[in-house]
């Protein structure tokens, strides 16, 4: 029996594959999942289980939270990456990292081939193929929902029929949680008319009344929650288990997918959303004119090539170090409100504000320069278009 490695979920479509392989074409299957965040021991335990019941050979869960955070979700809070000004890449950037520790994995144990549960119709079949081919194209990529052309009913039904009993009602709406946000798919989003019911996001309302909180932020990571310093990706479980109380972060992200075709997907990321906005308001306070300028087209470019599976290009390397250098004085505290279904910010305290009021108050004092400097200044400023509109008069 020749080894083979499957990225399981536990959900209905790697249930089938590992079913089938193993089955069907005799492959010994070992059954591995990348915890991104999301997971608990009981469950990563109960998915363990499953996959031994259903045929696999072996199961292991590999913490990659860490990892997560420092090779991807660091970079983008550093850019505020909102894909289409809208969606925290919740997904794409765990699917970057998983596809990663699966390839190691398979070589570890020396396995000829890698199976995922992709379909043929989304994004995820080409992040965890280019990163298989690019990383380990010895290895063959064996996908047979995709292959197969099956539809949801097609694999419950083999799997019924194999002896597999599992609550499969639970799944009707496909839920993938992790560290930067929980994506949310079902019959609403497959069309443009419908919103998502409240029952299909993960959390829901329990808190009514305001809250304020505040994010301390050094060097732009998230570094303590209500004064509290841990490590960043603990403070962002931290704050997701206070903003979900609020049902704070769900909407429903439209978007141009790698094969060409428009796609609709739910999502609750609470924790994403507060921390962008809040570290896109200190950046406003802290860092200059052109810095800002500069890196909005640069992380919605880094935002586009990490969400098409671009991750292992030279170039995300080089827009990563131009992001870290930007952060050198995005130091200090972000004060936000939190109300039902909704977050404001309220302000910033930084030893690096430049809202200096030394040089000045914005429409009220003018400390650092004279009115005869403000006449001259406008006056130069206003050469270009006094000499554009002379020759177009002109003419």
């Amino acid at each position: 029996m020749e080894k083979l490695v499957i990225a399981y979920s536990g959900g209905l479509d790697t249930s089938y594959c590992a079913k089938y392989l193993s089955k069907e074409q005799g492959f010994e299957v070992h059954a591995v999942s990348v915890n991104t965040g999301g997971f608990t021991k009981e469950e990563i335990q109960k998915i363990g289980d499953n996959a031994r019941k259903i045929g696999a050979t072996s199961y292991k869960n590999i913490d990659a939270v860490l990892s997560f955070y420092n090779k991807v979700v660091k970079y983008l809070i550093f850019g505020n990456v909102l894909k289409n000004n809208t969606y925290p890449l919740s997904v794409s950037a765990e699917r970057i990292i998983q596809a990663i520790e699966i390839v190691n994995y398979a070589r570890e144990i020396g396995a000829g081939y890698i199976a995922h549960g992709s379909t043929g119709a989304g994004n995820d079949q080409v992040r965890f193929d280019m990163i298989f081919q690019t990383l380990a194209p010895e290895i063959e990529i064996i996908t047979p929902i995709r292959d197969k052309k099956l539809i949801r009913q097609e694999e419950i039904e083999y799997l019924e029929a194999n002896g597999v009993e599992m609550n499969w009602e639970k799944a009707k709406y496909s839920v993938n949680k992790g560290l930067w946000g929980t994506s949310v798919g079902g019959a609403e989003t497959l069309t443009s008319e419908k919103p998502l019911p409240d029952a299909a996001y993960p959390s829901q309302l329990q808190e009514k009344e305001p809250k304020q909180i505040s994010l301390g932020f050094t060097k732009g990571e998230l570094t303590a929650v209500n004064g509290e310093e841990h490590s960043p990706e603990n403070n962002i479980e931290i704050l997701e288990e206070i903003a979900c109380k609020y049902a704070i972060g769900r909407d429903i992200h439209v978007g141009d997918t790698i094969i060409g075709i428009k796609g609709r997907v739910g999502f609750e990321a609470a924790a994403a959303l507060i921390t962008i906005k809040a570290h896109h308001l200190l950046e406003k306070h802290t860092l200059s004119k052109w810095q800002l300028q500069h890196k909005d087209y640069l992380a919605n470019w880094y935002g586009t090539h990490l969400h098409e599976g671009q991750y292992l290009d030279p170039v995300m390397r080089d827009m990563e170090a131009f992001l870290e250098n930007s952060q050198e004085q995005v130091t200090g505290t972000v004060y936000v409100s939190l109300h039902p279904f909704r977050f404001v910010l309220d302000g910033i305290s930084s030893p690096n504000d430049l809202m200096n009021t030394g040089f000045g108050k914005y429409g009220e004092e003018n400390n650092a320069w004279t009115a005869s400097d403000a006449k001259g200044f406008i006056k130069i400023l206003s050469n270009a278009g006094k000499i554009y509109q002379h020759v177009k008069q002109n003419q």
